[in-house]
């Protein structure tokens, strides 16, 4: 019997899933299987014609994988989910979904390191263009897009700037026009839900918070099933015109018995059967024990790194602390708005030293974890502009909040004490 929700504590642990119905199993089992018998030919041809949905290869769904994205696709509120590799595929599906070579996407300036080399280098090879905006001013969506922009694209906190991007503003000016906004939430799982100020489309790294072990790597894409594509079938030819990569098929009709759901459809029997970024179903697995304590652990996360926060803005070593709890103005009013139960656990701030003392401190760090990686129980810490960043050149770096002299904190679940002691002493090495 299916447990009906919408609080997410209880989504995370019920949705999608309840017992095995042959052997009462609770845990949700690992389906590690490449293929699956067909009941007859007449089933199989279904499968492959969309008449029905059922399980034909893991490269294109697997049983385990379907609990995850069931239970993602409740979590967001949202009509379905499909599940990546990684994150960096559910970024790159995300828009290649719908921009073709001549396109473009419009994108905050405010990104992740990978992403931004992403969108400006190798979508920029495959004959897509990526015009970066700075997202303070909304109005930058509209003024950089023309008949041929497919998406706006943004982080909802994004790593490094920390600097909460105005969903609902962006997302009116795209809905007016049929550009749908797709948001990036990886740092932000259960403070924010960006289907709920008019965003289309949700990414994420799995691998981050919501698997929350650094055991795992993975990405989620998540549908909300509300943005009208049939509507501006102009402005969206991918979804609106016969795909001859699958018999055809014009995604917004071909779906319609299914559900609101041809975005994501189209990304399962096309870039995902065709460039095979599959989640493994163990990985799958792994993501759904870290995503059942998610709740919990966002709550201890954002008040850990408020804590920090705080300690560190009275640290003379500081020139500056950069987390939304520290921010004022505008700033401040959005992650207000877009937040709901904390700041998030990732913070970063200016050290008076610069690239040196930044490294020397990173290097004197004990209790903290060296890693290029966040969202993670522990707490982690990184010298951006010599790691994640460092293949962009400075004004890039800076443009997306990374200053010689930063250093980026992911806080962890560890007694608050001990991470302010590791702190400490780590400023007074530098």
């Amino acid at each position: 019997m299916a447990v009906e929700s919408k609080r997410p504590e209880t989504i995370v642990l019920h949705a999608g899933w309840r017992a095995d119905p042959v052997t009462g199993a609770v845990a949700p089992p690992i389906y590690q299987t490449t293929s699956y018998q067909f009941r007859d030919t007449e089933h199989a041809a279904n499968l492959f014609a969309l008449k029905e949905l059922g399980n034909i290869y893991t490269r294109l769904g697997n049983p385990t994988t379907d609990i995850l994205e069931q239970r993602l696709a409740a979590l967001e509120g949202a009509a379905a989910a499909l599940c990546v590799s990684s994150g960096q595929a559910a970024s790159a599906f995300a828009l290649q979904n719908l921009a073709r070579v001549g396109d473009n996407v419009v994108s905050s300036t405010d990104l992740y390191g990978g992403t931004w080399n992403l969108f400006a280098n190798t979508l920029k090879d495959q004959g897509i263009e990526v015009r970066f905006v700075d997202p303070s001013d909304p109005a930058n969506f509209r003024r950089a897009t023309d008949f041929r922009t497919r998406a706006y694209f943004a982080e909802t906190l994004p790593n490094p700037k920390l600097a909460v991007f105005p969903i609902a503003e962006v997302a009116a000016i795209g809905r007016e026009i049929g550009v749908p906004l797709i948001m990036d939430n990886t740092a932000a799982p259960i403070l924010a839900r960006p289907l709920d100020h008019g965003a289309a489309v949700v990414v994420y790294s799995t691998t981050k918070f919501i698997g929350g072990h650094g055991a795992a790597i993975g990405g989620a894409i998540v549908d909300g099933g509300n943005f009208d594509w049939e509507r501006f079938s102009e402005r969206q030819p991918a979804l609106n015109t016969p795909d001859p990569s699958y018999h055809g098929a014009i995604w917004t009709q071909a779906v319609k018995p299914i559900g609101p759901v041809a975005y994501v459809i189209k990304i399962r029997t096309t870039l995902l059967r065709d460039l095979g970024s599959a989640p493994s179903p163990f990985n799958s697995f792994l993501t759904l024990q870290g995503l059942e304590t998610l709740p919990l652990r966002m709550e201890r996360h954002c008040q850990n790194a408020t804590a920090v926060a705080n300690w560190l803005a009275k640290r003379p070593e500081i020139v500056k602390v950069i987390h939304p709890s520290q921010q004022s103005g505008e700033t401040r009013a959005r992650a207000e708005k877009y937040l709901k139960g904390g700041y998030g656990a990732l913070l970063g701030f200016e050290l008076a030293g610069g690239a040196a003392a930044g490294k020397k401190f990173i290097d004197a760090l004990k209790l903290f974890y060296h890693v290029a990686n966040i969202g993670d129980a522990r707490s982690l810490a990184i010298h951006p502009a010599s790691t994640t960043h460092s293949q962009l050149a400075e004004e890039a770096q800076r443009a997306t909040g990374v200053s010689p002299g930063y250093v980026r904190l992911s806080v962890g679940l560890e007694h608050i004490d001990d991470i302010l002691a590791d702190l400490d002493q780590a400023l007074k090495a530098i």
